[in-house]
C-alpha cells in the first residue's frame, strides 16, 4: 500500500522537465513518514494553486545533487530539499545561491543550517530533542520495570552521513551518561540506513551473537518495527524488551496499541511539509522567513497513543 501511495504521488507531481513557475522538490527516499511529508506539501500547494514538481532521490546523494542542478537549469521559482546526506547541503546551498534561486530544506537538518543566507531556510524539528525524549522515556520505563542494573541497550542508526541519525544517536548517548539513567549500558550500535528490512536483519544478527538487550532504540519507527519483527521471529516476547522509535507513523502506533512498541516520538510531518511550501513561496516573493523554523516533537507512549492516531 505504501508503494502505491508513493507511486501515485510521483505520477501526479513529477514531469520529466520542470518549467518556470514551479517549485522543485527533491525527497531523499520513499517511506511512510516521508509520504506524510509529501502529503503536507500537496495540501499546502493546493490551497494556493502552486505547481510542484516532486522527485525522489532513492537514497542516492549524487542523484539528488543532479536533481537540484536540473531544477536550477529549468528556472524554477524555488527549490525544496529533503536531503539524503546532510553533509552534502553546503554544495546545494551554494548552487542555489549562485543561481539566485530560493532554497528550503525540510525535515533533515542541513549541516550548514547556521550559514544558509537570506534566500534559504530550514523547516523541521530538533533531532537532538527527539533522541532525548525517546531515551528518557526508555529510561523511565526500564526503571518502572525494575531493570536498573546494567540494562543493555542496542541502537539502530539511520544513515550516518545524515545529521538526523547523528543527533538522535548522540542524544541517546548523553541520556545514558547522565546520573539518572547511567544504568543503561550501550552494547552496540549500527546503521540500518532507515530501512526496516535491514534493521530486521541487524537485530537477527545481534540475537544470533547472543545479545540480550533490555531495550532497543531505533532512529526511526520503520527500523524499530524491523527489530520487533526480528524479535518475534526469534520467539521473544516483545513485552520483555523496550522497543523505541521516532516519527509516530500510523503503522508504529498500531504496533504500540498491540503492545509491541513502547515508545515513539511524534514528528509533525504534515506541518513540516506545509511549512516548507509556505516558506518557499514567501522566499520566491522576496519576503523574509524565520529560519530555522522549529516544529516541536512530542513524546508518544501507550498512555497517550490514542491522541495521535489521526495526526499523521
Amino acid at each position: 500500500m505504501k508503494q502505491w501511495i508513493l507511486g501515485a504521488t510521483l505520477a501526479t507531481f513529477t514531469a520529466s522537465v520542470a518549467h518556470a513557475g514551479d517549485i522543485g522538490v527533491t525527497i531523499s527516499h520513499s517511506d511512510s513518514n516521508l509520504a506524510v511529508l509529501v502529503q503536507g506539501m500537496k495540501d499546502e500547494a493546493a490551497k494556493v494553486k502552486q505547481p510542484l514538481q516532486i522527485e525522489f532521490a532513492e537514497g542516492d546523494v549524487n542523484k539528488q545533487l543532479s536533481q537540484v542542478q536540473n531544477f536550477i537549469a529549468a528556472g524554477v521559482d524555488a527549490i525544496i530539499v529533503n536531503t539524503v546526506e546532510t553533509s552534502a547541503t553546503p554544495a546545494m546551498t551554494k548552487m542555489a545561491a549562485d543561481a539566485g534561486i530560493p532554497l528550503v530544506y525540510v525535515n533533515n537538518t542541513p549541516s550548514d543550517v547556521k550559514e544558509l543566507g537570506p534566500k534559504a531556510a530550514f523547516v523541521g524539528s530538533d533531532e537532538y530533542v527527539a533522541g532525548t525524549l525517546q531515551a528518557k522515556e526508555v529510561c523511565r520505563v526500564l526503571k518502572e520495570s525494575g531493570k536498573t542494573k546494567d540494562a543493555g541497550i542496542l541502537i539502530i542508526q539511520g544513515i550516518l552521513a545524515n545529521e538526523t541519525a547523528v543527533l538522535r544517536s548522540k542524544a541517546i548517548h548523553d541520556v545514558a551518561a547522565a546520573p539518572d539513567c547511567n544504568f543503561m549500558k550501550i552494547i552496540d550500535e549500527q546503521s540500518a540506513n532507515w530501512d526496516p528490512v535491514k534493521a530486521q536483519d541487524l537485530m537477527t544478527n545481534w540475537i544470533t551473537a547472543g545479545y540480550k538487550p533490555a531495550a532497543v532504540l531505533a532512529n526511526n519507527d520503520e527500523m524499530a518495527l524491523g527489530a520487533v519483527n526480528s524479535l518475534k521471529a526469534a520467539g521473544w516476547d516483545t513485552k520483555d524488551v523496550v522497543i523505541a522509535g521516532v516519527d509516530a507513523t500510523q503503522e508504529a502506533l498500531h504496533y504500540m496499541q498491540n503492545g509491541d512498541l513502547a515508545v515513539t516520538v511524534f514528528q509533525d510531518a504534515l506541518g513540516q511539509g506545509a511549512g516548507s511550501v509556505d516558506a518557499a513561496i514567501k522566499l520566491a516573493k522576496g519576503e523574509k522567513v524565520e529560519s530555522p523554523m522549529w516544529i516541536p516533537y512530542e513524546l508518544v507512549n501507550p498512555a497517550n497513543v490514542a491522541q495521535y492516531l489521526k495526526k499523521n
